[in-house]
């Protein structure tokens, strides 16, 4: 069953929002969820910080750059588990990581993730992750949008577990 609170938290953050629009993978939709509104609401970020705490248990987090990275620190407080951050490319200076933080090879790491289309973003934060060498098998996201994202990361070899779908933001509307 959807989590109702965090529906009703996230339409009140005005971040269900309706029109023409554009999406990162070049796709158009009648709807939008902004996460930059939810992710900068205390209570929606204490909602997804308890759900994701829910449903972890003592292992490293790791949240994909930019957009997850306030979803991972505050499930960090939440649960006391450390995380690293995942950037879609590496910087071209200072220490050039593509992981930032501390990971230890062999390390199981569970990706938090904001809005999940099609997926690609998180398969390649998945790719970054076991290339500096965690063992990545799951994948929590705030809001699933039904869009190709779950097969795409069961492809990868990783289990896809969402807080909201789309249906349930958009029930009811």
């Amino acid at each position: 069953m959807a989590n109702q609170e965090l529906i009703e938290a996230l339409r009140a953050a005005d971040a269900v929002q309706y029109g023409e629009f554009e999406l990162s993978h070049g796709g158009t939709s009648s709807y939008y969820v902004d996460k930059y509104l939810f992710e900068t609401d205390p209570h929606c970020l204490e909602l997804i910080a308890e759900a994701f705490a829910e449903r972890l248990g003592k292992t490293k987090l790791a949240g994909v750059a930019l957009g997850a990275v306030p979803l991972v620190a505050v499930t960090s407080v939440e649960t006391g588990n450390s995380y690293v951050i995942a950037r879609k490319q590496k910087k071209e200076y200072g220490t050039a990581n593509l992981v930032e933080g501390r990971l230890e090879e062999g390390e199981e790491v569970v990706v938090l993730e904001d809005i999940v289309t099609t997926g690609q973003s998180a398969v390649d934060a998945v790719d970054a992750l076991r290339e500096a060498g965690a063992k990545v098998n799951k994948i929590l996201v705030v809001v699933d949008r039904e869009e190709g994202g779950r097969e795409n990361l069961e492809d990868a070899g990783v289990e896809m577990e969402a807080l909201l779908s789309a249906s349930d933001l958009l029930e009811g509307e």
